[in-house]
C-alpha cells in the first residue's frame, strides 16, 4: 500500500514514520508531476495551513488534490489539514479543499504556549492519546460526518465518508492505533 503525504510544510515526516512503521510505502507530494504517481491514500498534516494553501495554488496542485479526494481517495488530516479538508472557515474567508462538511476556526485553544496533551476516547477506542498545538475547532458538521472525537464538549475528530480530520496530532504520540484505523476502517474498507 502506497501512502502520499503532503510535503509543502509542516510535519509530513512524523506521519511517514508512523506509516511505514505499519509497513506502507509512503510518497511525498511536493510538485504537481508527483500527483502522477499512484497511491492509496494522502495525509494531509499539521502545520501552517495559509501556508499548505498558498503553496498548493502556487504549484497548481489544489484543483487535482480535490478531484482525487471528491472521487474517493482516503484521506487523513490533523490540524492543519482539517483546516484544509473543511467547507468553511469561521475566521478567514479562504476555502482551500473545501471537501469536507466541516466548518473550522483556527487557533480555537489560543496560541503555541496554550497547547496541551490529553487522552480521550477516539471511535470508541479509549485512552488515545491527543496533542493539541495551536489547535483548531470544528464547530459544526453537515449531518452526514460522524463525530469521533471530543474535548470538553468540542468536537475534535470527524468522518466524512472516505475523510478523516482531527484537530489534534496522533503522529505525536507512540500509539498507532488512529493510524490503524485509518488504515483498516477507510482505505482498506471498500476496496
Amino acid at each position: 500500500m502506497q501512502i502520499a503525504l503532503l510535503a509543502l510544510q509542516g510535519d509530513f515526516a512524523e506521519h511517514e514514520a508512523v506509516f511505514r512503521k505499519l509497513g506502507c510505502a509512503t510518497l511525498q507530494l511536493r510538485q504537481k508531476q508527483d500527483l502522477l504517481q499512484k497511491f492509496d491514500a494522502l495525509i494531509l498534516p499539521g502545520g501552517e495551513s495559509t501556508v499548505q494553501g498558498r503553496l498548493l495554488r502556487e504549484l497548481d496542485m489544489l484543483s487535482a488534490l480535490r478531484q482525487r479526494i471528491r472521487d474517493g481517495l482516503p484521506v487523513l488530516a490533523t490540524c492543519a489539514g482539517s483546516i484544509l479538508l473543511a467547507q468553511q472557515l469561521l475566521d478567514d474567508p479562504t476555502v482551500h479543499l473545501g471537501t469536507m462538511g466541516i466548518s473550522v476556526r483556527r487557533n480555537a485553544y489560543g496560541r503555541q504556549l496554550s497547547s496541551f496533551a490529553i487522552r480521550g476516547t477516539f471511535g470508541g477506542m479509549k485512552d488515545v492519546p491527543m496533542s493539541f498545538i495551536r489547535a483548531p475547532q470544528i464547530e459544526f458538521c453537515v449531518p452526514d460526518v460522524e463525530v469521533l472525537a471530543e474535548y470538553n464538549g468540542r468536537i475534535t475528530a470527524v468522518r466524512q465518508g472516505r475523510q478523516l480530520a482531527m484537530t489534534f496530532h496522533p503522529e505525536l504520540d507512540e500509539d498507532r492505533r488512529i493510524a490503524e484505523y485509518f488504515l483498516t476502517n477507510i482505505v482498506q474498507k471498500d476496496r
